[in-house]
């Protein structure tokens, strides 16, 4: 399409307006934005307009039939052991087969941290300030070398921090990985509406654009081009976590296991509510399908819903934790079987211009945001399984600058982790009433990233290292 067509097409679909500077615009400013005008699909828009800017009534979530989703327990909350060993021996050959792939969302910035930069380069080992990707880096190569089969690493990356994000692993030398399986490729976006469907201007010479939400991982996968390598490669299952979680297990073989055992199209990890409130989705069954309502769509009165033996009814916390089906992935991105993600409309105050040019900027909501959300795919997928996964093992992210979920909450737990690992191993640790160490330590994934493959190294050692004087194993 040349330019004169894309400015026809606007002014055709009721959004020449995006164009009221051009003729001001120097040629480079103009170049950028029609490059950015073409990014749009002016018919999703419209859509989009007439189903969530100028739809009137209604509203909030449909409950009808909901009930608490089922969930594999873990064996020492009554789940079946001969289960969970029979799962990590068909992850474990998954992993040996090349099947797997490990998969990043790591669009944000640190900017509620208080840090300048991609989230992923933010620090977060309690001794050697570790960044969360060189913590990855270790999982997804341990892993590689456990099972024998190098694995593909694909990340998900924003406009805002695309270039940031590859100067970094390059003046890191992909911390020890195979840069030829290490992938980026950026989130879409899309562009703010104000209250009447019009599109915003940022700048005279540029779109008020914002990333399209994790939801939109699963197009940016296709449009990539990383579903057809992950084809060529032999991949068909992908390890979906989101950067700001260090503790993850980014390649958990049981959680493969189960998922590829019960032919699930997409898996999910839950952990147990801490309380009736906690800010995390619900997972519920609705109609035969597995879905995720979040906390502010549940009623107070549902979150507190207890059993007879008076636990939480709907227990089964969302930790945006997936193992995803590569042509689940595909059909979704590209509506196959009439599947799309429904989009999500959130009002926003929007930096913008006013007919003159000069920018506003408001001080209350001027516009919608639309965004995807990753686990609107789970009502699409057959067989969807969700499994129990112990907090203190799989989710301590670092989201604010302080109090829950910070640096600080992460190390420690961190820590803690490490203590119940060497515990584990039968040595003796100094620990506060919360299980927090005395002694400062860090252990690298390459040296143990679970209490199993820790115990199976440490048991190796000849000579064990004085744990009262601080630790560091890689």
């Amino acid at each position: 399409m040349t330019t004169e067509q894309l400015i026809s097409a606007y002014r055709a679909a009721g959004q020449g307006q995006v164009f009221a500077f051009w003729d001001s615009l120097s040629p480079q400013a103009r170049e950028e934005l029609a490059a950015q005008a073409a990014e749009v699909d002016l018919t999703e828009v419209e859509r989009l307009n007439r189903s969530l800017v100028f739809k009137s009534g209604g509203g909030g979530v449909n409950l009808d039939g909901l009930a608490p989703a089922p969930y594999v327990r873990l064996p020492e909350n009554g789940g079946n052991t001969a289960e969970w060993t029979k799962a990590k021996e068909a992850g474990e050959a998954a992993l040996r087969a090349g099947r797997v792939a490990a998969f990043t969302v790591a669009g944000g910035q640190g900017t509620r941290l208080g840090y300048d930069g991609p989230k992923g380069t933010f620090p977060v080992t309690p001794l050697k300030h570790k960044p969360l990707f060189h913590v990855f880096a270790e999982k997804i190569k341990a892993a590689g070398l456990r099972y024998g089969r190098p694995l593909h690493w694909f990340i998900m990356t924003s406009h805002a921090n695309h270039e940031q994000t590859e100067a970094f692993f390059i003046e890191h030398r992909f911390f020890g990985l195979d840069k030829g399986r290490v992938h980026f490729f950026r989130q879409g976006r899309m562009p703010a509406v104000d209250f009447a469907g019009k599109i915003l201007l940022e700048t005279p010479g540029s779109l008020a654009l914002s990333p399209d939400g994790h939801g939109g991982s699963l197009r940016a996968l296709h449009r990539s081009g990383a579903l057809d390598l992950m084809k060529a490669e032999g991949i068909d299952t992908i390890s979906y976590f989101q950067v700001d979680n260090p503790i993850v297990r980014s390649i958990d073989a049981a959680f493969i296991g189960f998922h590829l055992l019960s032919k699930s199209e997409m898996s999910s990890k839950m952990v147990p509510k801490a309380y009736p409130e906690e800010k995390v989705g619900h997972f519920c069954v609705q109609h035969g399908k597995v879905i995720v309502v979040e906390y502010s769509d549940m009623p107070d009165a549902m979150q507190r819903e207890t059993t007879a033996d008076g636990a939480l009814r709907y227990l089964a916390g969302s930790i945006a934790i997936h193992i995803i089906d590569r042509e689940f992935a595909r059909r979704l991105a590209t509506g196959g079987d009439g599947m799309a993600l429904p989009f999500h409309r959130a009002d926003k105050k929007i930096p913008t211009v006013d007919a003159a040019g000069q920018a506003v900027k408001p001080e209350k909501a001027n516009g919608i945001k639309f965004e995807m959300f990753v686990f609107d795919a789970l009502p699409f997928a057959n067989n969807s399984i969700v499994i129990e996964t112990a907090r203190a093992d799989d989710f301590s992210p670092v989201k604010n600058a302080d109090g829950l979920d910070s640096p600080k909450t992460s190390r420690e737990d961190q820590l803690r982790q490490f203590a119940r690992w060497l515990k584990a191993a039968g040595e003796s640790v100094e620990t506060d009433s919360t299980g927090l160490p005395k002694p400062a330590m860090e252990i690298s994934p390459l040296f143990g990233y679970d209490t199993a493959t820790f115990v199976e190294r440490w048991q190796r050692l000849p000579i064990k290292p004085m744990i009262a004087d601080g630790l560091y194993l890689e």
